[in-house]
C-alpha cells in the first residue's frame, strides 16, 4: 500500500460549484478541506453549468496554503456522473481529488482509479460510506485503491437507507465500521456535518464523540462552526508532548514495547504517535 502523508482533516467545508464567488470565502473560512459542489446541492437542470464552473476554478493556480480541495462529483452510477468523470478526465488541470457519494461496491473505485490512470492523472479520491452495500463492503472499499485518502461516513443518506432515526446511538454500529474500515487501511475518516446551526453546544458534543470513537475529522454546514471542530480535533500539547516521548522512548529500547509512567505500551500504538505528531509538525505545534 502507498504510504499517505498524514495531514489535518479536522474539518471540511462545501463550496457550491454554481457559485464560483464563495470558493474563495471557503478557502478562508478555516476549514481543512474545501469541497467544491456537483452532488446533491445542486438541481438536475443546473449540472452542466455547475460543472463548467467547478472544472474552471481547478483549472486556475491554487495557493499553497495548507486547505486540501475537493470536488465532490455525482454517483458514477448516474448519468451526471458519468459526464462529470468524462469532463475531469478531458481536463488539462483536474482536481486534486474527488469525493465519491453513493458508492455501493469496491469496482465503481476501481473504475474510477483505472480511468484516472489512463487520463495521466494524478487525482486522489475521498469516498463517502452512506449506503447500505457500502456499509457491508466498506472494509473492501477502504483496500481497494491506493489513492483514496479518506472515508466519509455519510450519516443521513445512510439513516434513511437504515429506516433509522439520524442520532448518535441509531447510527454508532454504522459509524464504527467506517472507522474500523478507514483505520484498517490507515485512512482518515470524517463524520457527517452536524446540521442544527443554532445548537453549537450540541454540535460539540457530537464532534467530541466522533473524535472520541476514531473520527479525524467533522464535516460543516456553516463557516461558524468551523474554529469549534478544528479545536476539537486538534491534539492537544499534551498529546503531542506524549507521542514524542514514545516515539523516542520505541526507538531507544528498540523493542516491541516500553513502560512510560508505569503504564504498558505496545508497538501499534505507535501508528498513532506518529500521525499526531507528523499532524503537529504540519500545523506548526509545539508540544
Amino acid at each position: 500500500m502507498t504510504k499517505r502523508d498524514p495531514r489535518p482533516r479536522r474539518s471540511f467545508i462545501f463550496a457550491p460549484g454554481l457559485r464560483p464567488d464563495m470558493y474563495p470565502k471557503a478557502l478562508a473560512s478555516g476549514a481543512d478541506i474545501v469541497c467544491v459542489e456537483l452532488e446533491d446541492g445542486i438541481a438536475p437542470k443546473d449540472k452542466a453549468v455547475a460543472r463548467q464552473n467547478a472544472l474552471a476554478l481547478f483549472a486556475e493556480p491554487q495557493a499553497d496554503d495548507g486547505v486540501e480541495r475537493i470536488l465532490r462529483i455525482n454517483s458514477i452510477r448516474e448519468r451526471f456522473g458519468i459526464e462529470d468523470v468524462q469532463a475531469i478526465l478531458s481536463a488539462e488541470q483536474p482536481p486534486p481529488a474527488l469525493m465519491m457519494p453513493k458508492v455501493r461496491t469496491p469496482d465503481e473505485v476501481q473504475m474510477l482509479d483505472q480511468l484516472l490512470s489512463e487520463a495521466g492523472h494524478a487525482t486522489r479520491l475521498h469516498v463517502i460510506i452512506e449506503t447500505n452495500a457500502a456499509l457491508e463492503a466498506a472494509y473492501d472499499i477502504a483496500h481497494c485503491s491506493d489513492r483514496i485518502d479518506a472515508l466519509f461516513f455519510g450519516g443521513v443518506d445512510m439513516a434513511a437507507e437504515l429506516r433509522c432515526k439520524n442520532a448518535w446511538e441509531p447510527l454508532l454500529y454504522a459509524r464504527s465500521r467506517v472507522v474500523h474500515a478507514a483505520a484498517s487501511a490507515e485512512l482518515d475518516v470524517i463524520d457527517v456535518p452536524f446540521l442544527d446551526l443554532e445548537d453549537p453546544d450540541g454540535m460539540r458534543i457530537a464532534a467530541e464523540q466522533a473524535r472520541d470513537l476514531g473520527f479525524s475529522g467533522k464535516g460543516s454546514v456553516h463557516p461558524k462552526q468551523i474554529a469549534a471542530l478544528n479545536d476539537v480535533f486538534t491534539p492537544t500539547a499534551d498529546q503531542i508532548a506524549r507521542a514524542r516521548r514514545i516515539i523516542e522512548e520505541f526507538e531507544a529500547a528498540d523493542s516491541g514495547l516500553v513502560v512510560i509512567d508505569g503504564k504498558l505500551i505496545e508497538k501499534p500504538v505507535l501508528r498513532d504517535m506518529y500521525r499526531i505528531v507528523a499532524i503537529a509538525n504540519r500545523m506548526n505545534i509545539k508540544g
